[in-house]
């Protein structure tokens, strides 16, 4: 079983003592990586997640020196399983259509940009959007025969 955090729209200008709190006794103490769904914002931000592995994609609100670091999407092998990472653009009318049209053959998509948690299987892929850390929730993904999705608030 491997157990995944997840989070999204951070939008810190620095690292703070809450964001650094979910590795050390908070909900992603006892995770095996963090997925980061972008609008990061500064790269010292993924630092304040060490020493967990961080995958991480950018953000529409990540400037220069992030963007440039981070591609827009990505899919990670877990288990067996192919989860995708993107952030989202765009209306939050339509989003989860606009991001299921980007893959093709993943189990999962991880998302973020809509500040709004979304937990739920459409067409046999799990939808999921842990919310904005900027708005108090993260979630775990559960990857082990299946992928479950679990959104926390702080």
């Amino acid at each position: 079983m491997v157990r995944i955090g997840v989070l999204s729209d951070t939008h810190l200008q620095r690292t703070s003592p809450e964001l650094s709190r979910l590795v050390v006794d908070g909900p992603f103490a006892d995770v095996d990586m963090i997925f980061h769904a972008g609008d990061i914002v500064r790269m010292d931000v993924l630092d304040a997640l060490a020493p967990k592995e961080v995958m991480a994609v950018r953000g529409n609100m990540d400037d220069g020196g992030v963007a440039a670091r981070l591609p827009e999407k990505r899919v990670i092998q877990v288990e067996g399983f192919s989860i995708a990472l993107v952030h989202g653009w765009g209306s939050r009318v339509g989003l989860e259509q606009r991001i299921r049209e980007t893959f093709t053959g993943v189990d999962a998509i991880c998302y973020g940009h809509s500040h709004a948690t979304a937990n739920h299987v459409v067409a046999g892929v799990l939808l999921f959007n842990p919310g904005s850390f900027y708005n108090q929730t993260v979630g775990i993904l559960t990857v082990d025969q299946s992928i479950r999705g679990e959104i926390i608030n702080l």
